[in-house]
């Protein structure tokens, strides 16, 4: 059965949609070399291979006018021009990638693409340098090379030679009579295609041909040189014809795509066989590009993988379900052989699930490197903006995190990242005066510790001026006098977080209105995180973002507080302790506790937030205290019983089930028991807003 056209179609601009994200980011690296690199050849081609691909895409798909746009800034970005207008090459390139951006999220939202101008005047001024040469000699006495084709018009020729085509450079001077000079193009057209296939043809638009002097043609014919000069004299129209046949030898290798082409026009030819073999074998030694090339790549829906996650979560369940059934049978069949062949099946079970809850957790792995790729325009646009001179390194690309976790840390380290280059990073000046290097340095770092991911924004900035925050803080009047003096300088720099706080003087295009950092924080506990901070002045600042390696499952602790089945993140727990009730004492309205010579303020959930005890439970004279740990704090959680450790699948609850933002998620025993997941940064930031953290170890 046949699918109709616009299901095709559908299904085709979605994957171009896709893929063409990839190219537009390798278009801002591309962009970032060139103005590194402005006289670098190899750049330049690559950017022209990437707006030819874009273009080919977005024709196919029917997007004409990124098509024509694409087209038009591919014949722009030539090698000659480069030589002439190299500072200005790299602004094109990346002004580009911003257009195209801002053109596919039109057309993905059915909206009229936005004008092309400004980067239309980017494109028509980097010709006004070549205008402004001296006029070329005579037709007789042009230089050779005036067969300027682009890349892909070369490698076309290349291809029609390999498949034994005759392939002629024809050139044509219009008479200087003529006074119809587009009339006289179309008909000189007309009769090049009459002669053959035109591979190449300048100028390619009659509305380009209104002044045009010389028409050049590359031309597969089976006409022979002389016959094709007689045609090609068209009277009163064309004044001189000269036509030269292109031989194999002035073709130019190009790399991957001229060793794909062979290949390909050899794998045609059956006579070639062996020709082919060797081919082959040259591409896979000498060209690691087509090695990627020739690499088998699945792209699957991320809905997919979600829902193979959640079949496997319930199969979790099921596992745990199991394991209690054998536990029951166990103690009342004890001496029942089918006890222990049903225990070896069960163990077998839960080693091939594990196997296979690892292997969908890996497809939904990805390196950190597609984050970060995405921030060196970033720093170069702002600091361009501030007139500032930084760099950006980054480290632990290939640190692996979950797809949607890292989708949604882009924003908070993009607040990171500008407010670093705006307000941490010196101005060069101010560098050279202070001992400093004048270009400043902003580095993300990422990698493992435990089951979280660990992401490290530094600068070397003049850091953050507790001063400033004090004056901020009780100009806001976020905290009173008193609260102030005895606030600890950790919890005097976490109040940047609070929404509305900023210490900036004035408002600018990239910062000061107090709102980034709140939702750095708000974004940073959604994803079950935490973010902390750290400064010294004049060495700069460290922003440290932590969050879980997935979310879909996790190693708990399970405990009964109130007649309730709660889970904390075995990550999350440092110690449990046991206590006896007269060791809890008060300090500033705070139960706390001296561990170790260390005091640690007690938390109980019931009076963080609404929840009710099911049950009355006895009062027992010693208690469990479980530590948790996040970032630099430490609590301590007082509960009724320990239930044991449990591999958990998180399932998100609605608002109007759960309304405490103490809890971050669901879980179903396999009894069916349901457990509530404790959100732990949640609660630091609970404790935080009620009373400054001073007794907090």
């Amino acid at each position: 059965m046949k699918r109709p056209p616009d299901d095709r179609n559908g299904e085709l601009r979605a994957l171009f949609f896709e893929t063409t994200g990839e190219i537009l980011q390798s278009l801002n690296e591309a962009g970032l070399e060139l103005e590194a690199r402005p006289a670098d050849k190899e750049v330049v081609r690559r950017i022209r291979r990437l707006l030819h691909t874009l273009k080919g895409d977005s024709a196919a798909c029917g997007l004409h006018k990124l098509s024509e746009l694409s087209h038009e800034l591919e014949d722009a970005l030539t090698p000659g021009l480069a030589q002439h207008n190299s500072a200005a090459f790299a602004d094109i390139v990346l002004c580009a990638a911003d257009h195209f951006s801002a053109t596919l999220s039109a057309y993905q939202k059915q909206w009229e693409p936005p004008p092309a101008h400004e980067l239309r005047a980017l494109i028509h001024a980097v010709y006004e340098e070549p205008k402004k040469a001296p006029d070329p000699p005579e037709f007789s006495n042009r230089p050779s090379s005036r067969f300027a084709w682009t890349e892909y018009e070369q490698l076309m020729i290349s291809e029609s030679i390999h498949r034994g085509e005759s392939v002629f450079n024809v050139a044509l001077k219009v008479d200087a009579s003529s006074l119809m000079r587009a009339a006289a193009f179309q008909l000189i057209r007309n009769v090049l295609h009459g002669c053959g296939t035109v591979i190449a043809l300048r100028p390619e638009d009659s509305l380009a041909a209104a002044s045009v002097e010389l028409v050049e043609a590359a031309v597969a014919s089976k006409q022979s040189e002389k016959a094709l000069a007689q045609r090609c004299r068209i009277p009163s129209i064309v004044s001189e014809v000269q036509v030269e046949r292109v031989a194999a030898c002035q073709v130019p290798e190009h790399h991957l795509m001229g060793d794909l082409l062979e290949a390909q026009s050899a794998q045609v030819a059956a006579s070639e066989k062996e020709s082919n073999d060797s081919a082959a074998k040259e591409t896979a030694s000498t060209s690691t590009a087509a090695n990627v090339v020739s690499q088998s790549t699945l792209r699957v829906d991320a809905s997919r993988i979600d829902s193979a996650m959640n079949l496997v979560g319930e199969l979790i369940i099921g596992k745990s379900m199991l394991n209690r059934a054998l536990a029951e049978f166990g103690k009342t069949h004890a001496r029942d052989p089918v006890a222990a062949k049903l225990a070896d099946a069960v163990a077998f079970q839960s080693r091939v699930l594990d196997e296979l809850h690892k292997c969908v957790l890996k497809i939904r792995m990805v390196p950190v490197e597609q984050l970060f790729r995405r921030f060196p325009r970033i720093v170069r646009d702002v600091a361009k903006l501030c007139g500032k001179d930084v760099a950006l390194t980054v480290s632990g690309e290939n640190t692996d995190l979950d797809k949607g976790i890292l989708d949604s840390l882009s924003e908070p380290i993009m607040h990171l990242v500008r407010n670093a280059v705006d307000h941490g990073i010196e101005s060069a000046p101010e560098r050279l005066a202070a001992g400093k290097p004048a270009r400043g340095t902003i580095s993300l770092n990422a990698y493992h510790q435990g089951t979280q991911v660990v992401i490290d924004v530094r600068d070397d900035g003049r850091g953050i001026d507790p001063a400033q925050i004090r004056i901020a803080a009780k100009a806001k009047k976020l905290l009173s006098d008193a609260e102030l003096e005895r606030i600890s300088e950790q919890d005097l720099l976490n109040l940047i977080f609070e929404s509305g706080f900023t210490t900036a003087s004035e408002i600018t295009e990239v910062s000061g209105r107090g709102i980034g950092m709140d939702v750095v924080r708000n974004v940073l506990e959604r994803l079950k995180g935490s973010v902390s901070v750290a400064s010294q002045k004049e060495l700069g600042a460290t922003f440290q973002l932590r969050v879980p390696l997935t979310l879909a499952s996790v190693q708990t602790l399970l405990f009964r507080v109130g007649g309730r089945l709660f889970a904390v993140p075995l990550s999350s727990v440092v110690e449990i302790t046991r206590i006896s009730e007269p060791e809890i004492t008060r300090v500033d309205q705070r139960e706390v506790l001296r561990l170790r010579e260390q005091i640690l303020t007690l938390v109980r959930l019931n009076q963080l937030s609404r929840l009710q005890a099911l049950d009355s439970v006895p009062a027992k004279k010693n208690k469990f205290v479980v530590v948790i740990g996040a970032a630099e704090k430490r609590f301590g959680l007082l509960v009724d019983a320990l239930v044991g450790e449990e591999e958990l699948v998180i399932k998100a609850l609605p608002g109007e089930i759960v309304a405490s933002d103490l809890v971050s998620g669901a879980s179903i025993l396999g009894d069916g028991t349901v457990v509530l997941i404790l959100n732990v940064p949640s609660i630091l930031s609970r404790l935080s807003r009620a009373i400054p953290l001073g007794a907090i170890a």
